[in-house]
């Protein structure tokens, strides 16, 4: 069976519970209310395995607050003994509207902690990504409080619908590979129906 690697970006405690910036652990959470897992605290993280269409899904959420997630990924990577290139990282992305996801087989950490430590770790940034536009709707001087801050009222919608989409994309990406999903995923804009 194919094993993957599934990241979620975040950080733990009740205070950043569903934050912007914690877009990669929501994300997880609903893969694996979808597919029936639950996670349990592990080493450097909580942890899940999901299977799915002849696939396996170690799902891991580090317990190691954003800046050292490259300790987690590195560790799990090892110990399931799974490829770079079968890994996927879920992130919030300021860059992106909030319409937007971005899935990339590589790229630059663009300022964001999590990834920064990832790819001093690994020694590399040619790791799969995918990008979750929180936009950048903030005043000077609020990026913290933004990223840091929960979604409005009127945006949760398109946010639980985004969390489907990105759902589909981490299945697709297992099924139809990298190249196939990027494809799709990156054309999409995200909006509710009127």
């Amino acid at each position: 069976m194919q094993k993957f690697l599934i990241i979620g970006l975040g950080n733990v405690g009740a205070e950043y519970a569903h934050t912007r910036h914690n877009i990669g652990f929501d994300v997880l959470d609903a893969f694996l209310i979808k597919h029936g897992g639950f996670f349990k605290l592990d080493r450097l993280a909580e942890v899940a395995e999901v299977k799915w269409k002849g696939k396996i899904f170690i799902c891991v959420k580090p317990t190691t607050f954003m800046n050292l997630s490259g300790k987690a990924f590195k560790y799990w990577m090892d110990k399931e003994k799974i490829e770079l290139q079968n890994t996927l990282t879920i992130v919030d992305d300021l860059a992106l509207p909030i319409s937007k996801i971005r899935l990339r087989a590589s790229g630059s950490d663009a300022g964001h902690n999590g990834l920064k430590d990832i790819q001093l770790t690994l020694g590399t940034d040619a790791y799969p990504k995918l990008r979750f536009g929180i936009g950048n709707n903030f005043a000077k001087g609020q990026q913290i409080d933004f990223v840091l801050g929960r979604w409005a009222p009127d945006e949760k919608k398109l946010i639980n619908l985004k969390i489907e989409k990105s759902i589909e994309v981490i299945e697709s990406f297992a099924t139809i590979g990298l190249e196939r999903t990027m494809t799709i995923a990156n054309g999409l804009d995200i909006k509710l129906e009127a």
